[in-house]
């Protein structure tokens, strides 16, 4: 089992979210995309958690600034692309990307420790060269950074179009009860393009009442299950390429 809690960051800013993870076979603590630190020392504080680890789906200040701080108050070892290890702020531990990993060690996956839970480090290069997705098949959990959000996907800073939609095809084959977490609050961003695409249909109205409600309440919109997305996101809905770069 995996326990999940969102952080807001950078509050009517940027609005990141960082999260913290607790895995229950292992209790191994994992801190993804701190933004800033002071709210996540914050909650983890509230859950009594360590971290051990800091995940980094990319190299941007506003999903690493946390890195340092946190390193140097719990001795915990930050992990990302191998690829990018001179972009990630106090750098540890390299992943291959597109290869699968356990915990509470992070080890390449084998059938000896199959007991183990897995995570797959997803090649999704396009917002950055060299973007991560973390994905836990166990507990059907995938953390998208800056490459998928709430109706709408990242921009293209370091990428192409055609990046950014093979990215996005790794992401369609996941099951679709499969929930995502993006790195960012951006749900009304891609609300009226979204309404446009689908034609204000039945699914993306349920959608949109229920970030609604969600978010009326000082929660987040998500997560929302990739089955729901695909029915709702246009970029994650396009079939084809030339569809998708329609859409820019």
């Amino acid at each position: 089992m995996l326990e999940v809690h969102t952080v807001l960051c950078r509050a009517g800013k940027m609005d990141n979210y960082s999260y913290l993870l607790r895995d229950s076979k292992s209790n191994a603590v994992i801190v993804i995309d701190p933004s800033e630190s002071a709210p996540i020392e914050a909650k983890l504080a509230e859950l009594n958690w360590r971290p051990n680890y800091i995940f980094n789906t990319h190299h941007h200040f506003d999903h690493t600034d946390g890195n340092l701080p946190l390193k140097q108050k719990f001795d915990a070892k930050v992990v990302g692309n191998i690829n990018d290890s001179e972009r990630l702020p106090a750098f540890d531990i390299g992943l291959k990307p597109d290869e699968t990993y356990t915990l509470p060690d992070i080890a390449p996956a084998t059938a000896q420790n199959q007991a183990a839970t897995t995570f797959t480090a997803l090649d999704v290069s396009a917002h950055t060269q060299g973007h991560l997705a973390y994905y836990f098949p166990s507990a059907k959990a995938l953390f998208t950074g800056d490459t998928l959000f709430n109706l709408c996907i990242g921009g293209l800073f370091e990428g192409t179009p055609e990046q950014m939609f093979a990215a996005l095809q790794k992401i369609r084959t996941l099951p679709d009860d499969t929930k995502f977490y993006p790195g960012h609050e951006y749900t009304a961003g891609g609300a009226a393009e979204a309404w446009a695409y689908f034609g204000g249909n039945r699914d993306i109205a349920a959608y949109l009442e229920q970030a609604k409600q969600k978010l009326g309440q000082g929660l987040p919109a998500g997560p929302i299950t990739l089955g729901q997305e695909k029915k709702c996101n246009p970029y994650l809905a396009a079939a084809t390429l030339h569809e998708f770069k329609s859409l820019f």
